[in-house]
């Protein structure tokens, strides 16, 4: 294991991982739709500026577009907004455990869009201690009848079965797309009409009337959680490999659970460690008895790409 490979994945959970505390903030005053349209914009100028600079194009087949627009929408616009909804009504500690479903759920879709990937005993295994875990974090809403807390916990929980779509969707369509052009052509293509969409549904916003704590959260959700995070992601697989890159997961929501209780006064409940526990050995499982492969685009994405824009 070489030194500046752990460097660059542990800068990536640093990326990735506080994107839960900054969404928590930033959305008390940008509606979550505004909030999602809005990073996405963002980012997408700045890594589709990056493809100038670096005096490439995207492609302009239709066809590409055309699944570009379908990824984009299951593996950015409806997870990002959802997180922002649900982040209203729950933790962001909370939020970023539940995060850590989108691989388990990637496992399950793709055994039935990519043929390659048919669920093995210990990927099976892995889902099943997953979702018991998911269990064990609703239960106390259950119990004591938190109806907007479970809803919150219901948003997230249906972000990562989107992203489990959109990113199974994207390995199986994305193959041989080169790495920086697919992501930067996503974000694009959800800009297009999730920012109108957003001013539609908020006619009367305006980033004027928007806190500074606020607005930095937005920029930093943007530059650093989405764009930046993209090209440390690019660069740590370049350099190891999908499964190692993957390890991000492991280490997410420690980020975020450390800095909710740190910065919110967010409080950590035995039911949120064993719950975070069983889907963090559930993650662990369905690894057990994979081979890790010199990654193409379409593997790369399999890496929990998007739980790091949270």
């Amino acid at each position: 294991m070489k030194i500046k490979n752990v460097h660059l994945l542990i800068l990536l959970a640093s990326l990735w991982g506080p994107s839960f505390l900054f969404i928590k903030i930033a959305v008390i005053e940008i509606p979550p739709i505004m909030l999602a349209a809005l990073r996405i914009g963002i980012a997408a100028v700045i890594l589709n500026a990056l493809l100038i600079l670096k005096k490439e194009r995207l492609p302009r087949d239709m066809g590409f577009w055309r699944k570009t627009f379908i990824a984009g929408l299951f593996a950015q616009a409806i997870p990002f907004v959802l997180i922002n909804w649900g982040e209203q009504f729950v933790d962001s500690s909370l939020a970023s455990i539940l995060n850590g479903l989108m691989p388990l759920f990637t496992i399950i879709f793709a055994h039935f869009i990519i043929v390659e990937e048919r669920l093995t005993r210990h990927k099976f295994l892995g889902v099943a201690m997953g979702f018991v875990g998911l269990i064990v974090l609703v239960m106390p809403n259950l119990m004591n009848g938190v109806a907007g807390s479970t809803l919150g916990i219901f948003s997230i929980t249906i972000a990562a079965v989107s992203y489990g779509i959109g990113l199974s969707y994207i390995r199986k369509h994305f193959s041989n797309t080169p790495s920086f052009k697919a992501p930067a052509a996503q974000l694009l293509s959800v800009t297009i009409y999730l920012v109108p969409m957003a001013f539609i549904i908020n006619p009367a916003f305006s980033l004027a009337e928007v806190s500074l704590p606020a607005l930095s959260s937005l920029f930093i959700l943007s530059f650093f959680g989405t764009a930046i995070a993209f090209i440390v992601y690019f660069k740590l697989i370049e350099r190891s490999s999908a499964g190692y890159a993957s390890l991000v997961t492991y280490l997410m929501p420690i980020y975020g659970v450390i800095l909710g209780v740190v910065f919110l006064g967010e409080e950590v409940s035995v039911w949120m460690i064993l719950g975070a526990s069983l889907i963090l050995l559930g993650i662990r499982t369905t690894r057990k008895g994979s081979h890790v492969k010199r990654p193409h685009f379409g593997v790369r994405m399999d890496a929990a790409l998007y739980s790091k824009f949270r």
